[in-house]
């Protein structure tokens, strides 16, 4: 029974790892937040965003998808759509780092077994962790006042377009709005108990900080191809016994 087991094991290892198409990329393009500060454009990417992507593709039509991204988001009143956000002189600088994974869709089958140049849609669901700075913004010299590191989750979605140029590289666009449960991103809500000054807050309390991602991926493609089929059963295999 033990060697039944141990056969069984190894077969479905290599199958799980001999039988996928990997992906490895980079994402390079740009962001922009959406919040209490400044102007509310929702595709804006007017500050620089790069990041790492990895994809295992499960079939033609899905894969499994981790990202990893970063982007320095600026934000200022001085040329918003609002005049009351004008009037007030805010402004703010943060680093967001994020971690995400979750599933990509394929509109069109993605066959990558043939040499036929591909294009399709695709659409990416998830959930992400994100890290960023605590600030506050003092309202008698508008400076903004550092106190700790914060953290949060974040829900991506994300919309593209990929085509794959040659039988190992894959180019894409995409555009990725991210929701956060934090509305801290910019500063309009600090925490009171983290030694900051009551009275601090403005803005909407009941709406968090979006911010989002636009630009061009590039992926790599490694790994045996995929055989789409049903896996075969191992269980009735045996291994041989000593005479």
């Amino acid at each position: 029974m033990k060697k039944n087991w141990l056969l069984f094991v190894v077969v479905l290892t290599q199958y799980i790892v001999h039988s996928q198409y990997h992906e490895i990329g980079i994402f390079i393009g740009g962001a922009n937040y959406v919040g209490d500060v400044g102007s509310s454009n929702y595709i804006f990417p007017e500050n620089p965003g790069l990041g790492l992507i990895y994809k295992w593709n499960r079939t033609t039509r899905y894969s499994l998808r981790a990202n990893l991204m970063y982007t320095s988001i600026k934000k200022s009143d001085y040329n918003p759509n609002d005049f009351a956000r004008f009037m007030r002189r805010y402004r703010f600088e943060n680093s967001i780092l994020e971690f995400s994974t979750g599933a990509e869709i394929n509109f069109v089958d993605f066959n990558l077994h043939g040499s036929d140049k591909l294009l399709t849609p695709y659409l990416f669901l998830g959930v992400g962790y994100i890290k960023y700075d605590l600030f506050y913004h003092d309202p008698n010299t508008l400076e903004n006042i550092d106190y700790a590191k914060g953290s949060n989750i974040s829900l991506p979605m994300i919309i593209g377009l990929k085509a794959n140029i040659s039988p190992i590289l894959i180019l894409g666009m995409e555009i990725g709005a991210r929701y956060t449960f934090s509305d801290n991103l910019d500063g309009s809500y600090p925490k009171s108990d983290a030694g900051v000054p009551n009275g601090n807050e403005f803005g909407n309390i009941n709406n968090n900080d979006w911010y989002v991602f636009t630009g061009l991926t590039i992926s790599f493609t490694f790994g045996d191809l995929p055989c789409y089929c049903k896996a075969v059963s191992y269980t009735h295999l045996t291994l041989p016994t000593k005479a």
